[in-house]
């Protein structure tokens, strides 16, 4: 297969090349970051241009204002790369006849549901961040047929700022911690993810799909299993979501059903403890080279 990756060199966009490439795909990286071609997601012109030219099978659309808080203070960038490009892409895409992988997010829903949230449940979105994303699978769905859209959550892996990077930095510098304990989700590793979309282009799926590792998790749960797999002494507190007020709020409960994921293409991401293991071992390993451990 030929692909585009938008976002190449972000923390999912990055790992989609590596998996891909090692499959033997034929993957063009873009990217506004040095090291990849230039492609602004934003302007639909220049995406056709770059579409006509190159001729790829899929384009793999990893690219977004993914800071959540930011985007409430920042709703008009918000709105452009996370609502208005994927419209552009998906217009690009349907006039090029190539097909299209967008990455949405649990933050589509509200976190009331007691269950884990499947494909066909309703959105609702609490924050900018989660209506814009839900803005942007909309466009995708009104402009073509031939989409996958994968919702993921709680994304971590090397190449890219996340919550398990920034807390083992922060427990390197204290003796304890406090991390929020009422919020559930399942911690997601981006080279399981990079993966799974490999593996639902191979099976040419359609539609959307949740995709994230095997367990549940609260994000202390998550802090505390890095620390101990990094064997810090650092003590990790449970506390709740009300002593961390922040501008956009966040679902109680995200957890996402991978059922449709495993019925298309036969498998399951491994759980959430043995690819964080997996993770932190390669963490550590560029940690100490870096002459800081």
């Amino acid at each position: 297969m030929k692909l585009v990756v938008t976002g190449a060199k972000g923390l999912l966009g990055h790992q989609v090349v590596r998996v891909c490439a090692a499959r033997g795909d034929e993957v063009i990286e873009t990217d506004v970051s040095p090291g990849a071609c230039e492609l602004d997601i934003t302007d639909m012109d220049a995406v056709e241009c770059f579409l006509r030219a190159e001729r790829p099978d899929w384009l793999v659309n990893c690219a977004g204002y993914t800071d959540v808080d930011g985007c409430e203070e920042h709703e008009e960038r918000a709105v452009s790369l996370n609502a208005q490009a994927p419209g552009n892409l998906a217009r690009a895409c349907k006039l090029c006849g190539t097909r299209l992988v967008h990455i949405s997010t649990d933050y589509v829903f509200d976190g009331e549901k007691t269950e884990p949230y499947s494909e066909d449940d309703i959105p609702r979105p609490l924050s900018v961040y989660g209506r814009t994303k839900l803005a942007g699978e909309e466009a995708v769905q009104g402009t073509m047929d031939d989409y996958i859209i994968v919702r993921t959550q709680w994304l971590f892996g090397p190449y890219g700022k996340n919550f398990v990077s920034t807390i083992l930095k922060i427990a390197s510098e204290r003796d304890t911690i406090r991390v929020v304990n009422d919020q559930r989700g399942s911690p997601t590793y981006s080279k399981d993810l990079a993966r799974a979309v490999r593996l639902l282009m191979e099976h040419d799926a359609r539609g959307i799909f949740h995709v994230c590792n095997r367990g549940r998790a609260t994000w202390y749960d998550l802090a505390k299993k890095a620390v101990e797999l990094m064997e810090m002494g650092t003590q990790v507190l449970p506390v709740g979501t009300q002593e961390f007020p922040r501008p956009a709020p966040r679902p109680k409960n995200s957890i996402l059903t991978t059922r449709k994921f495993t019925e298309i293409t036969g498998k399951v991401l491994p759980p959430w403890q043995i690819s964080l293991q997996n993770y932190i071992k390669e963490y550590l390993l560029e940690y100490r080279k870096s002459g800081q451990a």
